[in-house]
């Protein structure tokens, strides 16, 4: 053992292990490029999807980039680095997850060959952070204007965004992601969680509805009390409506039967004054996110005052902010200024099952997209693509700009970079094409999707958009053709080409600075260099 490995090893328990140099940026590119590969099939509209089995047999199929690897059991730590890539890339955008593991394998991937010619990392990571900028530059200038104005725009936006996930269906969803999107506008300053998804399952994604107001998946407690209501005050309450159990171990005694009535009575009491309470302040209507007594049910019943139970506290918070009602914790301290208010709450039956809605709220602005479809499987995928296709208009709006879809964007962008790498001397000059190279992948990807001949359908795009006037042509999956896009109505948020780069960038930069992983045996769970970096699917 040389004498460097010797002092490495001094301060390292016994069955440790530590690759340094090379053998450190072999293993994480490996792990970087399996997790890029296991999503990179599911891109565009005619992306595969992945069927993924857990431990207990629960079986998720979808082909949404931050579900796969969400789902996906991954165990090295620069995988769980792509993971939180997607993560970030579904928090900020919406959409484009696949899109940025995508690039970031590729980035890591060219890298290598670079790191191979001996490029030193530090000369890669400055050469890629130099085309990064330039790329995001160019994204900007050639992006188009859109606004709130805009609805066909918007459609176009969300139909990008389904196509391939929710196709057959994709017109009549976009319609409703716009048109929820546009409802909330006013009031919520563009917030996502204003936009509520109820799954139901039991018909055709085509019966799926907005609702302006909120949907529960909840039924009025008591059969006495009212199912219809018109302007409705309404109390939120945090709480239960039970009696307290005692937070120590407490012994009641009884010894007689007087005694017991004695502390029945007092129980059923305490109750009706909580009830008391309520009927006091005015309200008609009582929201509880903990449980209610079944004697403070039939008390509220008495009084003409209906309930509704363990309710979500995310619903909860809807529900506050609908209505304009203050959420309550303990019911001595309320009073009417408290109370929120709905013009409508009727339960109705919904696929066998009573759901409430509640409508004409007090604060306008709170949507629920009551979803249908025929199995869990596809309600929860189209879920999952109108949430995406939400976060996708909602980008749009927000920073105002578009750019052509079907990898259109990225081959003007990458021509851009190339002709940006001529001016930049020594091997930084390398590292900028590879870049370039790399956005190249996306319309490659569409194109061998589409059946259609990956090489040549670069080229063709390369050479026609030396001409300025054919900045928009792409590759058309659906038809199988290159095609002028935004002709076609293919567009995506700026944001999300945005967001793509620099979450990509950032990730690949902090893995191809670690040169030295330690792994070192413990009774606690590590990980292990010679592990899949993924396993369960």
């Amino acid at each position: 053992m040389s004498s460097e490995n010797s002092q490495n090893n001094v301060m390292l328990p016994e069955g440790s292990r530590r690759d340094k140099g090379k053998d450190a940026q072999k293993i994480n590119i490996m792990v970087a490029k399996a997790v890029s590969n296991a999503v990179k099939s599911t891109l565009g509209p005619k992306g595969m999807d992945k069927m993924l089995v857990d431990e207990l047999g629960d079986v998720t199929v979808s082909n949404d980039g931050a579900t796969i690897l969400k789902e996906m059991s991954i165990e090295h730590p620069v995988g769980k680095m792509l993971v939180e890539l997607a993560k970030t890339q579904d928090s900020e955008v919406g959409d484009g997850t696949t899109s940025a593991v995508v690039i970031a394998g590729e980035l890591i991937s060219r890298a290598e060959f670079l790191l191979d010619e001996n490029i030193h990392p530090s000369l890669i990571i400055k050469g890629y952070k130099m085309a990064s900028e330039k790329a995001c530059q160019y994204f900007s200038e050639i992006s188009q204007p859109i606004t709130l104005d805009d609805k066909n725009l918007l459609l176009d936006i969300a139909k990008t965004s389904m196509t391939g996930k929710a196709s057959d269906y994709s017109f009549y969803l976009s319609e409703i992601v716009v048109d929820s999107v546009l409802k909330i506008n006013s009031k919520n300053k563009l917030e996502k969680e204003s936009i509520k998804i109820e799954p139901k399952l039991g018909a055709s994604l085509s019966d799926t509805k907005l609702i302006e107001g909120l949907v529960l998946d909840k039924e009025i407690l008591h059969p006495e009390m009212e199912k219809s209501l018109k302007n409705v005050k309404v109390v939120v309450i945090s709480s239960a409506l039970e009696i307290k159990e005692p937070e120590t171990d407490t012994k009641v005694q009884i010894n007689t039967p007087e005694q017991l009535q004695s502390f029945i009575d007092q129980e059923e009491n305490i109750l009706k004054e909580m009830v008391s309470k309520i009927k006091e302040s005015g309200a008609k209507f009582v929201f509880c996110q903990k449980g209610i007594d079944d004697l403070a049910e039939h008390f509220l019943a008495k009084e003409g005052i209906s309930a509704i139970r363990r309710v979500k506290a995310s619903d909860i918070e809807r529900i506050s902010k609908a209505s304009g009602a203050r959420i309550i914790s303990r019911i001595n301290e309320l009073s009417e200024k408290d109370l929120g208010f709905f013009g409508n709450i009727s339960e109705k039956k919904i696929a066998g099952d009573n759901m409430l809605f509640l409508e004409n709220a007090k604060n306008p602005g709170q949507v629920t997209i009551l979803l249908r479809g025929s199995s869990e499987h596809v309600l929860a995928e189209t879920e999952r693509t109108i949430t995406d296709a939400i976060g996708a208009v909602i980008s749009s709006i927000k920073t105002g700009k578009y750019v052509s879809g079907g990898g259109s964007s990225e081959i003007e962008v990458s021509l851009k970079i190339r002709n940006f790498a001529k001016t930049v001397g020594g091997r930084e000059q390398l590292a900028i094409e590879a870049f370039a190279d790399v956005l190249d992948v996306i319309p490659k990807i569409l194109a061998e999707s589409a059946g259609m001949d990956a090489i040549d359908t670069i080229v063709s795009l390369r050479s026609l958009h030396q001409d300025p006037k054919n900045m928009f042509f792409g590759v058309n999956v659906l038809k199988s053709d290159i095609k002028d896009m935004k002709s076609e109505n293919v567009i995506e948020p700026l944001n999300l080409k945005l967001q793509v780069i620099n979450s990509a960038s950032e990730v690949v930069e902090m893995i191809l600075r670690i040169d030295d992983i330690i792994a070192a045996s413990s009774k606690n769970k590590s990980f292990n260099q010679n592990q899949m970096p993924f396993s369960g699917m």
